[in-house]
């Protein structure tokens, strides 16, 4: 559950401009151009702009999603955030603190205590087995022997790898050593979680159970998560919020519902061409006001995808209601709006 009240996150006007000298392009009276005159400023002067003017708000417990082509600065924004890659300018708040201000000393605290990160590349050690490298993070803390070995148990457990303690990673599975990368950056319990395509290097069945198993780990978890992919059905099914980025800005930032209902430009709409709407919109997503008639209406919760839905409708239901979780109803369905929502151009010709 995502608590909206303040951001975890908050990133503002972050750039990464690659380049002879960078910093001196983006002071002076930069700030007071339009982004247009901005870009064209740096570009001028044989610059490369991978992320431009960033902002964008990540809540405690949510899953927002960072996407992509390559080359459209997605994982350079998310190396930013952490300072994996220094930023050319802008502001990054974790919480109450500037992590493009702290230095080296609190950021390496920081990075040891607050962050997680998992990476396409699993980056086990292997002359470790599996206990002692999810343990491995926890040495940095200087924790005792006996406790890291111990909540690294706990961490294999709870990734599903019991039974693998002792295996050194040339045993495993490619889904088996991505587990334990995920199990060794939630060693150390963060509180913001870093995910670059995480999935991408494997197969796409094993790639979809690892799909379901991170969805399951933050049912438990509830972190707050910063995640990276190229996929847009990947995109979908995990995210709270989408980012679309392109050429370094973003397009667009919304709900999976939002993104696919009124996706921005061409560019987004080429992402959303081939989706199976019924299995990305929710009830809630295209419900209208409760329709009072008098009679009694098959339900559905307000989560529930449309396919789930639409099955309710036979020919003699011409109604569905949309219930909260305590069974009070928020809205109906009908047969008819319900299919317009699965064509994309219905949100504009109803707008």
């Amino acid at each position: 559950m995502t608590n909206q009240a303040v951001p975890k996150l908050s990133v503002r006007d972050l750039w990464k401009v690659y380049g002879p000298n960078p910093k001196r392009l983006v002071s002076g009276d930069f700030r007071n151009m339009t982004l247009a005159e901005q870009l064209d400023h740096v570009r001028s002067q044989e610059h490369f702009v991978a992320a431009a003017d960033v902002s964008f708000d990540v809540y405690e417990g949510q899953i927002f999603v960072i996407m992509g082509l390559s080359g459209s600065g997605k994982s350079t924004v998310l190396r930013a955030i952490s300072r994996l890659d220094e930023p050319t300018c802008g502001q990054v708040f974790l919480d109450d603190t500037d992590l493009l201000a702290a230095a080296s000393r609190e950021l390496i605290e920081i990075r040891r205590h607050k962050m997680g990160m998992v990476f396409q590349s699993f980056g086990l050690l292997p002359h470790l087995d599996v206990v002692q490298n999810v343990a491995f993070p926890l040495k940095a803390q200087r924790r005792p022997r006996s406790e890291r070995r111990a909540h690294a148990r706990k961490m294999i457990e709870l990734v599903g790898l019991k039974g693998k303690e002792t295996a050194y990673p040339h045993e495993l599975s490619g889904g088996q050593q991505q587990r334990v990368g995920i199990a060794r950056s939630l060693a150390v319990e963060p509180e913001l979680w870093f995910l670059d395509e995480p999935f991408s290097a494997l197969d796409p069945l094993i790639r979809a159970q690892m799909q379901d198993e991170f969805l399951r780990l933050q049912t438990q978890l509830n972190k707050t998560i910063v995640f990276v992919t190229h996929d847009f059905l990947e995109a979908l099914k995990l995210a709270d919020k989408i980012c679309i980025m392109k050429d370094g800005e973003i397009v667009q930032i919304g709900s999976p519902a939002e993104i696919v209902l009124h996706p921005a430009d061409d560019y987004v709409r080429e992402f959303i061409g081939d989706v199976p709407l019924a299995n990305v919109l929710r009830a809630e997503d295209v419900m209208s006001p409760p329709w009072k008639d008098g009679e009694t209406h098959p339900s559905v919760a307000r989560d529930s995808i449309l396919e789930d839905a639409i099955k309710l409708f036979d020919e003699k239901t011409e109604t569905v209601d949309v219930t909260d979780n305590d069974g009070s109803v928020l809205g109906s369905l009908h047969p008819l709006e319900v299919i317009r929502s699965l064509y994309h151009d219905a949100p504009e010709a109803n707008s």
